[in-house]
């Protein structure tokens, strides 16, 4: 991670950037608190061995449009810890703590969980600071990773381009890049759809059938630690050929910057889901837009999540977070869709528009 460096910033932010350390346990990371003028910010924290200031910051503007095309009384921001993901859990938890410990009087950010951290990571978290979202049950928590709260809005985003007339959601062949907690939600629920996973990745290979994946079966070799290109429904897949698998919806639904300038060329598709957080390069947008690709954006297509956790911090139940995600999604698409159809713009120019007008009045309001 860069140690050195502020983020650009703009009339939005960031706000604050925070790096902690804790050399007991071996804790580094960075908190980037871009906007609070709608609320207090949520965001995730994500864990990767190569997480950098820019990425978190980058990541933390996404989160403030997110939370303002959502509509919901919270800023965005983010935070990233150094280390391994697949560290042994007990380890993971004391870096997890010490980490909740350094941003205790950070009250203005609510963590939740992200890359690399699940519900229980949140519980240890929630131990040292008092406030997080997604939360396991058994702590009153509605547990977005495990109902698929996000891969369930991308769903709806994907509804919603087929009533505008982009493709019939029934018989469509789906790829997704990063079979993980969106990504394979997404395949299940778009498969209840009508749709066919045709093929899928992870950190460690992809795997490629045609004729389809069983989604279900799919999700059980995972379940067992197993990687997707070990699993007998299909064949084995470099991870780099996903991008030019034949199908007509892809969803990126991993790390940043997995399309680019360098490889979009090879796409197929015609809708892209975005279920990652900033997942195409500005090069890789204007691409799609100027071949007849439909991109949907990521603080548009993947709000679920962060809709679930403000709905579980404002003291709601599963049944309202997934009727909000229901809602704002829907409604969010359409009006991205149909202003970029109009105005013949980028649907992430027609995101950001509809986000900075909702974030420049929230911050007028401040201002008095």
């Amino acid at each position: 991670m860069q140690t050195l460096g502020f983020p650009t910033t703009d009339r939005f932010g960031p706000e604050q950037v925070v790096f902690v350390a804790d050399p007991e346990v071996g804790l580094k990371a960075v908190v980037v608190v871009d906007n609070t003028a709608a609320g207090p910010a949520i965001g995730g924290v994500r864990m990767a061995l190569d997480v950098t200031v820019d990425e978190v910051a980058r990541l933390a503007r996404a989160m403030t449009f997110k939370n303002a095309a959502a509509g919901l009384p919270h800023g965005g921001a983010k935070s990233g810890i150094v280390a391994d993901p697949s560290m042994p859990a007990a380890d993971k938890a004391r870096l997890v703590r010490a980490f909740g410990r350094a941003i205790r009087e950070l009250t203005c950010y609510i963590p939740g969980p992200d890359m690399g951290l699940d519900e229980a990571m949140m519980a240890h978290l929630h131990a040292e600071t008092g406030r997080v979202v997604g939360l396991p049950a058994v702590l009153g928590g509605i547990p977005l990773d495990v109902l698929g709260a996000t891969g369930f809005g991308v769903a709806v985003a994907a509804e919603v381009a087929e009533e505008l007339g982009v493709l019939p959601l029934r018989g469509s062949r789906v790829a997704v890049q990063g079979f993980g907690s969106v990504g394979a939600h997404a395949a299940r629920f778009l498969a209840e759809r009508g749709a066919l996973l045709v093929a899928a990745s992870d950190s460690r290979g992809a795997v490629v059938d045609p004729g389809g994946l069983d989604v279900d079966k799919l999700v059980a070799h995972k379940a067992d630690g197993e990687p997707v290109h070990t699993f007998p429904g299909g064949s084995p897949l470099d991870p780099g050929d996903l991008v030019g698998v034949d199908c007509e919806i892809w969803i990126p639904a991993a790390r940043p910057d997995v399309l680019t300038e360098a490889n979009v060329g090879r796409l197929r598709a015609r809708l892209v889901l975005q279920g990652a957080n900033i997942p195409a390069t500005p090069a890789a947008e204007t691409w799609m837009h100027g071949h007849g690709v439909i991109s949907v954006p990521d603080f548009i297509a993947n709000a679920g999540g962060v809709i679930c956790g403000a709905i579980e911090y404002a003291g709601g139940s599963r049944s309202d977070a997934f009727a909000a995600i229901e809602d704002k999604v829907r409604t969010n698409t359409r009006a991205v869709l149909q202003l970029a159809a109009r105005e013949g713009i980028e649907p992430r120019e027609a995101a950001e528009r509809l986000a900075a007008e909702r974030v420049d009045e929230a911050m007028g309001y401040r201002r008095g």
